[in-house]
């Protein structure tokens, strides 16, 4: 039996960053981890030929270089390294016009304005009014609901006018925020094609802030990507968390969190074996993993049992890595020193994608989302060659037969096809992840949901997971969700894990814990109260 002041479920990015934060505080810390390697999805590896590397989940990072909490932890001490493609992201029209983003805000601008006259010196203003609050607000978002302090920040900032345009552009649907800030369908799908990112359609509310997030941060600090693959970005947690005498187990698969006198004493393993947690247990689980398979329903209030049945999870996923022998030869010459690339669909065609989802169809004619990785960097195929992916969604459902995935990859393959004719010619190797491929490699990522659940409004900030306080602490003492599941939901920044160790030290301080565990069992009284 082994014992350690916390105990991490999960050797995925957030396990390591609360890990980390942990171990800097001077806590003794175990990492469980069911599978033989670290990272969850940020992992790399061969698997469509030799001398090809593929990133087989997330790829490219821009929350990662952005966020507070990982740049604190200093990555790049550990040999991580940045690289980024010439321009950050185009999106390819199916008439064969594109719009590109680059670092460099002016040829953006120019990218744009072929559009719509106009839209250069929009672009420009609508930047200048990200700079403005991007530092307060990535403060806010990454910091534990409600964001007090920074948030406190923020709003001195933008003083009370400002505050409310910018409470109005959170609940905005990305179709009407796009059409606020520019006249032009190259902009306009710029920011609208980032929503994307997300499971929300153009059209649902809230969506607008997350594609002016990612077209801000594309704009400020690129999309990048780390030199030799995205398992450096895990490496580098791994070697910090060594460093300062953190302990991983691989093999280790969460079967139980004992818990006793409503507090989380330990893990339960699969083979058998004990880790008892002194002060505390963190879980880099999905939130309904944790609560109905781990904890167990007997000691939760059955009110919050009840709203995990409520819980949402965002759209299944089919994504292919190519191996190509040459250079993607694109139509369109202006997209080919995009590290991300768009394509598919106009303004009409992405309202067509998202409503097939909505209705549960698989959608004719998909959105792809690529990534030329040898492009943004050389490390990953050999010289003159590409390695790519691409990805789209599905509704989410909790299989999907084979056929289906290989009917869909047909799509995929054609929208390419049509796109860079003479693609099918070049791929020297391909590897298809559909909905079940990517659960079995990475149980989080269920029916092949990457966000850790829906990013719908009504399960963001305090409603997420589920209604409650939107931080990571749980009805369990000692027990705390340090997932994408909690708040700030998915990406690769770090917050969900850094909130949750925060959390930890929070209640184990000498002087103020008892306070903060009696203020957070009244609040829970409240909220799940039958």
């Amino acid at each position: 039996m082994g014992a350690a002041d916390a105990v991490v479920i999960g050797a995925g990015h957030n396990g390591l960053v609360a890990a980390n934060l942990l171990a800097d505080a001077g806590w003794e810390v175990q990492v469980l981890e069911a599978a033989g390697a670290p990272g969850g999805a940020v992992r790399s590896g061969t698997v469509t030929a030799s001398g090809y590397l593929s990133d087989l989940y997330s790829a490219f990072y821009p929350l990662a270089v952005a966020s507070p909490v990982l740049r604190a932890l200093r990555l790049t001490d550990h040999d991580l390294r940045w690289r980024h493609a010439p321009d950050v992201l185009a999106h390819l029209f199916p008439d064969g016009r594109a719009a590109v983003l680059n670092r460099d805000p002016v040829r953006t601008a120019e990218s744009v304005a072929a559009f719509a006259p106009g839209d250069d010196e929009r672009w420009l203003a609508a930047y200048a009014q990200w700079r403005e609050v991007s530092e307060k607000l990535l403060d806010a978002l990454f910091t534990p609901f409600p964001p007090v302090r920074a948030g406190v920040a923020l709003l001195r900032g933008l003083r009370t006018a400002g505050a409310l345009r910018l409470a109005r552009r959170v609940v905005l649907p990305a179709r009407a925020f796009a059409d606020e800030l520019f006249s032009g369908e190259g902009a306009q799908l710029l920011l609208e094609g980032c929503a994307m990112h997300t499971d929300l359609s153009p059209r649902d509310a809230a969506g607008g802030i997350f594609g002016w997030l990612l077209v801000g941060l594309g704009q400020q600090y690129g999309f990048p990507v780390p030199e030799g693959g995205a398992y450096r970005i895990t490496q580098a947690l791994v070697d910090r968390l060594l460093a300062r005498g953190g302990r991983i187990e691989y093999g280790a698969r969460a079967e139980r969190v004992p818990v006793i006198r409503g507090a989380a004493a330990g893990v339960l393993t699969a083979d058998g074996r004990r880790w008892r947690a002194r002060r505390a247990v963190l879980a880099d689980v999905p939130a309904p993993a944790l609560y109905l398979d781990l904890v167990g329903a007997q000691y939760l209030p059955p009110r919050l049992a009840e709203d995990l049945d409520h819980f949402r999870w965002d759209g299944s996923t089919v994504k292919i890595d190519w191996a190509l022998s040459a250079p993607v030869p694109w139509r369109t010459p202006a997209v080919a020193g995009a590290g991300t690339v768009h394509l598919g669909v106009d303004r009409a065609g992405l309202d067509d994608y998202a409503a097939d989802l909505a209705r549960d169809q698989v959608p004719r004619r998909p959105f792809l989302l690529t990534g030329q990785m040898t492009t943004a960097d050389p490390t990953r195929s050999p010289a003159g060659t590409e390695s790519m992916w691409a990805y789209t969604h599905l509704p989410h459902r909790p299989t999907w037969s084979a056929q289906d995935v290989l009917e869909h990859v047909d799509r995929i393959e054609a929208t390419m096809e049509d796109a860079a004719p003479g693609f099918a010619a070049l791929v020297a190797g391909r590897h298809i992840a559909g909905p079940a491929d990517l659960e079995q490699e990475n149980p989080s990522l269920v029916a092949g949901a990457l966000g850790g659940g829906t990013s719908a409004a009504y399960q963001q900030l305090f409603l997420r997971p589920i209604p409650g306080l939107g931080r990571a602490d749980t009805p369990v003492d000692r027990l705390y969700l340090a997932s994408s599941s909690a708040h700030p939901g998915g990406g690769v920044h770090g917050a969900p894990g850094a909130n949750a160790a925060r959390a930890a030290l929070s209640r184990n301080r000498l002087l103020t814990g008892p306070l903060y565990r009696a203020a957070l069992a009244t609040a829970h009284r409240s909220i799940y109260a039958s």
